[in-house]
């Protein structure tokens, strides 16, 4: 352990970690970034394949990006966004509406995902008391959700490790069964099903839609639930339904927006569009912390009025419409748009696929493997055949996660998930060498663990 290292932990609590597993494997200092690769103190690089907890899209310190932050830092970091505003932030908002969903017409500014999910939630409720709806005061999630660690967005999420602690201050919420397409009740595909998963969603929303404001949920791929994916048809029929009883559909795009699933947004798989939605990190490529919650006009419209009639959204963040991460977030949908990123993703995402077909799914220990654009996910499981789960104390992704680390590639596992969500730079050379890698690493665990 070099100095660094230890006054790191004399003083820095890190975020979602057991602190004493770093007695064992301390946190890698990085000293700079270029590209796809993160080197450390030590001088050692490492592919970074999880786009640095999915928020780098373009490579580290890319120089598009570092000029425009740079050309805002030197005219105005900052100014009050209640009262004023400034060139970027027009511009952004300009331009993000011009690539949402349709129906997406206003944009306000959070500080990051869970400060976006916070706005949604109150957003939808406070639209329904003031269209007289005052029975509306419930949300519906699905199981193994995630939207955030804040009390609201853990209130409705749905993964226990990060929320079953805080049950006694979390708000009411119903939860229903969400799709799990590997381990499918109905014995369907996701490729072909007609999500008949939707009837618990379907059940509840029929029996409850006079208490319900919103149904929150993440499009088409559940992150930290492993990376679960299930059909479009989930979504088309979820507005439905929420459009026939006033409820509203909120899209956790978070995790899932900006081309990660080969669309802009990952709406656009199933033809629909929200009443909310939020997104935050790929929107400053792995800059910035900032996020936007978009709504449709008729949310917009419940809240415009005279001052005293006490409708407006009451809600701010000191840094609400930061310059710098406005310009940042500019310069990201320029780089879309200028250097054709998703047909990059379409050609990309096709040999990644390729790339793990051929080289990991002949293990004996890989389940599944799901893929939707440049997100991948190779599902760890005890036999094949009846899917059974590796024991979640058994920390098999980790340990595959720590022999990775050893030969030069960042794979932060989720549970028994490996998954690959790289930069959209990475090369065919770099993902050769990251699943590769992958598979050198789960051989080697399993060869050493019989």
């Amino acid at each position: 352990m070099n100095e660094l290292q230890k006054k790191d932990l004399e003083y820095i609590w890190h975020p979602c970690s057991q602190m004493k597993d770093y007695e064992k494997l301390p946190p890698i200092v990085i000293k700079n970034g270029k590209g796809v690769y993160l080197e450390d103190v030590d001088g050692n690089k490492y592919i970074d394949a999880v786009s640095s907890w999915w928020v780098n899209l373009f490579g580290h310190s890319n120089d598009r990006i570092n000029k425009a932050l740079y050309n805002q830092a030197s005219t105005l970091e900052h100014v009050i966004f209640a009262g004023f505003s400034h060139e970027k932030a027009i511009e952004l908002c300009e331009r993000i509406i011009k690539v949402a969903p349709k129906g997406m017409k206003k944009v306000l500014f959070g500080d990051n995902g869970s400060s976006a999910v916070e706005i949604a939630l109150k957003l939808s409720f406070q639209y329904h008391m003031q269209v007289g709806k005052k029975k509306k005061t419930k949300f519906i999630a699905i199981s193994d959700a995630y939207h955030g660690e804040t009390m609201g967005a853990l209130s409705v999420g749905g993964v226990d490790l990060f929320s079953s602690m805080y049950k006694p201050l979390l708000i009411e919420t119903i939860k229903v069964n969400g799709p799990d397409c590997y381990r499918c009740p109905y014995n369907k595909n996701r490729e072909t099903c007609n999500a008949e998963c939707f009837e618990s969603m379907e059940k509840a929303i029929k029996e409850n839609h006079e208490e319900i404001t919103a149904v929150i949920i993440e499009p088409m791929i559940q992150g930290a639930a492993g990376m679960k994916m299930y059909s479009p048809n989930y979504l088309k029929k979820l507005k439905k339904l929420c459009d026939e009883y006033d409820i509203n559909l909120i899209a956790d795009e978070i995790a899932v927006g900006f081309g990660r699933t080969g669309k802009m947004f990952a709406c656009e798989h199933a033809g629909i569009s929200p009443d909310i939605m939020t997104v935050s990190k790929g929107l400053t490529a792995g800059y910035m912390p900032m996020s936007l919650v978009l709504t449709a006009d008729k949310i917009y419209d419940a809240f415009y009025d005279d001052y005293e009639t006490m409708k407006a959204f009451l809600h701010s963040h000191s840094y609400s419409g930061n310059p710098l991460g406005c310009a940042v977030a500019v310069e990201t949908l320029k780089i879309f748009e200028e250097e054709n990123i998703l047909d990059t993703i379409d050609k990309k995402s096709k040999y990644l696929k390729e790339k793990i077909e051929s080289t990991l799914l002949d293990i004996e220990y890989v389940g599944d493997y799901r893929q939707l654009g440049m997100i991948g996910a190779i599902e760890l499981v005890k036999n094949k055949e009846t899917k059974e789960a590796f024991p979640w104390q058994d920390r098999i992704g980790y340990k595959i996660y720590q022999l990775a680390l050893k030969k030069g590639v960042l794979l932060r596992p989720l549970g028994n998930v490996i998954y690959f969500m790289p930069p959209y730079i990475i090369t065919k050379e770099e993902i050769d060498i990251v699943v590769d890698t992958a598979r050198e690493c789960i051989e080697e665990y399993f060869s050493n663990n019989k």
